[in-house]
């Protein structure tokens, strides 16, 4: 190629455009907290399958069972989350949105974090804003201030298993406060 043609070629190139980037994304590698969100939501795709899914279906894991996906919901619930074990319609409701609704939603939200696509943002925010409600208010007020017949035994164990889908949210909906969230760091 000719040095004209080289120069061309050049122009032609977005500005901040490296390697397939987005014009004024950072690299991932500049991007830390990106990594940690997909490693999350990737984890949460994979929960949200096998467990919010069982509840929405109306599988009974009342009791230890020879299915491993069955006895490790029924491990968790028997002793930490009633509204879990023996959900009423409400419940029921909100672990078919993330059965149905969040977990498609999460491998778009990983890729969109490892690749910088920019408008992920609103869905971003939007999914954010359900889930640290109904989940950060709704079941967390009701496993802790309902009605004794929903109340955690096991708050210990209970906060360990649920705080990561209140606060990674939280994180997320941060991260996208505002315009072009992968132009900066966080």
């Amino acid at each position: 190629m000719s040095t004209s043609s080289t120069s061309s070629l050049a122009t032609a190139v977005p500005v901040g455009s490296v390697r397939g980037l987005r014009a004024g994304n950072l690299p991932l590698q500049s991007r830390p907290i990106d990594i940690v969100l997909a490693v999350f939501f990737a984890a949460f795709t994979i929960t949200s399958i096998i467990s919010d899914l069982l509840p929405t279906l109306g599988v009974n894991f009342s009791a230890p069972s020879p299915n491993p996906i069955v006895n490790a919901n029924w491990w968790y619930a028997h002793d930490t989350d009633p509204l879990f074990m023996t959900p009423p319609t409400w419940m029921r409701i909100i672990t078919g949105l993330s059965a149905l609704v969040y977990m498609p939603f999460y491998p778009v939200l990983v890729f969109c974090l490892l690749t910088g696509r920019n408008a992920i943002q609103l869905f971003a925010v939007i999914y954010a804003t359900m889930i640290i409600t109904l989940t950060g208010v709704v079941v967390f007020g009701v496993e802790f201030f309902g009605d004794p017949q929903w109340r955690t035994p096991n708050p210990a164990k209970f906060l360990a298993f649920n705080t990561w889908y209140v606060l990674v949210p939280l994180v997320l909906l941060l991260r996208m406060r505002r315009p072009l969230p992968f132009h900066r760091r966080f």
